[in-house]
């Protein structure tokens, strides 16, 4: 860990079973059963929670390069991330796919502020280079 970064927050969670288990956060607001992708049991998979995670800091990051490019976000402002799970071989790896939706915005515009976004984005800059993401515009 860098000694010179500034923590703004720590996301704490206990996980136990795995993808048939259940997590809790430290502050229970978070309290879920886990369920491997595919299967009807009662619970979320990772790939969705993760998936929710980045779409929803995708807007805040959107709001901050909609305000470097001199617009508003607008209030309809919304995220459809797909994470893929995927076998290569004998191993697995992640995809993703966010599709955004800037309704009012110029399409030069909208673009402006996803591309801006994906270079703020935390969850977006922890994948870069590590899993093939698409950006499209609804």
């Amino acid at each position: 860990m860098t000694s010179s970064l500034q923590v703004l927050y720590t996301g704490k969670t206990f996980t136990i079973g795995g993808r048939d288990g259940a997590t809790r956060s430290d502050d229970g607001r978070l309290d879920t059963r886990l369920s491997p992708p595919g299967s009807t049991g009662p619970g979320t998979n990772p790939e969705q929670l993760f998936a929710a995670g980045w779409s929803a800091c995708f807007i805040g990051a959107m709001g901050r390069a909609a305000r470097s490019a001199g617009v508003a976000l607008p209030a309809e402002a919304a995220v459809e991330a797909e994470v893929d799970l995927c076998k290569e071989g004998d191993g697995f790896l992640l995809q993703a796919r966010l599709k955004v939706s800037l309704p009012g915005l110029h399409p030069a515009v909208a673009r402006t502020v996803v591309d801006g976004a994906h270079q703020l984005c935390p969850y977006s800059k922890a994948t870069r280079g590590n899993i093939a993401v698409e950006l499209s515009l609804a």
